[in-house]
């Protein structure tokens, strides 16, 4: 990633104030702490929850998985992911947390009527257009695509419409602006080496996904629903944290409908 952003604050006043100035309706819709994931502690978040965010540290082996381009690589191939999932890549360094909100706030729009002529309006109407039957070439140097007698495979063409979002926000001073100006309101100092990592859960068609902008794509935990998103992202949330037992650097936020 050549482009570095200064990160977001995993802060829910940080996140609010963010999606709130880029045209999600104050009053509607807000970031809070998840301060447990055991069943009690989970039942004090505000229902119902339209999205998870979880800030976890990275490790070696999540840079190997990387690297390699072998994590959850057999979800692709075994699941058809659902076409609804709205998913960008992250090419921009340190943009984890505004990612992370572009994929909350984009798999809920449905329950989110955001501020007409907003940047979030503008911005979802734009790349909604990006999709895998409408692809501009003018991005190939951003990714190989596999030709079959003269056919694009979908998953290909699907990449490319994630590559043509990223490079879109890549490009866009507006958000970069508004992602600077939430960056500096956090509590703690901005410094741009950090090695904690944002990531979104939605529900989208029955299925819980887990969205990073490191991936390729969507990755699928299997059946979920509006009503058990949060129960159901915990549970993966904490194999996660098992990973890593000596850190603490962990943080779940919940994107609640008010």
């Amino acid at each position: 990633m050549g482009k570095r952003w200064i990160p977001l604050e995993a802060n829910p006043d940080v996140m609010n104030q963010f999606m709130w100035g880029l045209g999600v309706p104050e009053g509607d819709v807000q970031f809070c702490d998840v301060y447990g994931l055991d069943d009690e502690l989970l039942a004090m978040v505000p229902q119902p929850v339209l999205a998870v965010l979880f800030l976890y540290p990275l490790t070696s082996l999540d840079e190997e998985k990387e690297e390699s381009g072998a994590s959850d690589a057999s979800t692709a191939e075994d699941k058809d992911l659902s076409k609804k999932v709205y998913f960008t890549k992250q090419t921009v360094g340190n943009a984890c947390g505004t990612v992370g909100v572009i994929h909350a706030i984009g798999n809920a729009t449905s329950q989110i009527k955001l501020v007409e002529g907003s940047y979030f309006e503008r911005f979802y109407k734009k790349t909604a257009d990006m999709d895998p039957v409408q692809v501009n070439f003018c991005i190939q140097n951003l990714i190989s695509c596999t030709l079959h007698n003269q056919v694009l495979c979908y998953s290909h063409v699907r990449n490319i419409s994630y590559h043509q979002r990223a490079a879109f926000l890549e490009e866009d001073d507006e958000m970069e602006d508004a992602h600077s100006v939430a960056a500096s309101a956090g509590d703690t100092d901005a410094n741009v080496d950090v090695n904690e990592h944002f990531v979104c859960f939605s529900c989208v068609d029955g299925e819980l996904y887990e969205l990073d902008g490191r991936k390729s794509q969507p990755i699928s935990h299997g059946p979920s629903s509006p009503e058990t998103l949060l129960q159901d992202a915990a549970k993966v949330i904490e194999a996660r944290i098992a990973e890593n037992p000596d850190s603490m650097n962990f943080n779940v936020m919940a994107l609640s409908k008010q």
